[in-house]
């Protein structure tokens, strides 16, 4: 799936979705948290109108990708107490999609 596949799905989305989906074209490992809080830090450094989601650990979906969990990943980020672990609605128009695709790792 891409960002345009996931954009079509709604507009909005969370940023642990939106974060698989970049991990998939980036062919990053999207389970490791600690590279997800990169990806929250560098969101949230851009200046991009992210909203706190309260996402339900039940909603996030089951099994994802190669029998990794998504559920047990919003467990493990919902541990931590720092904005870069939490949960984000975004609007996924042309700039957010933009400035998702120039993050790296060592962004």
């Amino acid at each position: 799936m891409t960002l345009e596949d996931l954009r079509k799905k709604a507009i909005y989305q969370n940023s642990i979705d939106t974060w698989i989906v970049t991990c998939e074209e980036k062919n990053i490992d999207w389970y490791e948290t600690e590279n997800y809080k990169k990806f929250v830090a560098y969101l949230l450094k851009s200046g991009l109108n992210m909203k706190k989601f309260p996402l339900c650990i039940k909603e996030t979906g089951g099994i994802y990708e190669r029998g990794k969990d998504k559920t047990k990943f919003a467990e493990i980020l919902a541990q931590y107490n720092e904005p870069n672990s939490a949960a984000y609605t975004l609007k996924l128009n042309d700039q957010t999609v933009n400035i998702i695709r120039n993050f790296t790792l060592d962004s």
